[in-house]
């Protein structure tokens, strides 16, 4: 019953593209921004508002994967915990009680 899970690993063109996609997102909606028919103040804002949104999207997927990290680690502490169980449970000779 020993199950070590697989330790997923991204490829480089899987993070290539996710770090490109990021980037040109990122320049398409400031070449938006930038080209807006509005004042300065409003651009500036929208500008404010987009960086906001991408700091808080970052914090939420760091939160999100710590969440999965620390679920994992509990999950094979308590595995393991189990399987040291089983593996000293002997039915036919039972332990005397501790007095």
């Amino acid at each position: 019953m020993n199950e070590t899970p697989v330790k997923q690993q991204n490829t480089g063109a899987y993070y290539g593209q996710a770090v490109a996609s990021f980037a040109i997102a990122l320049g398409a909606v400031a070449v938006g921004i930038y080209n807006m028919d509005t004042g300065p103040w409003v651009r500036a804002f929208m500008g404010i508002a987009v960086l906001y949104l991408t700091t808080s999207a970052f914090t939420l997927a760091k939160v999100i994967r710590d969440r999965q990290e620390a679920d994992q680690i509990v999950s094979r502490v308590d595995q393991a915990r189990m399987e040291k169980i089983m593996t000293e449970y002997d039915p036919y000779h039972p332990k005397a009680p501790k007095p």
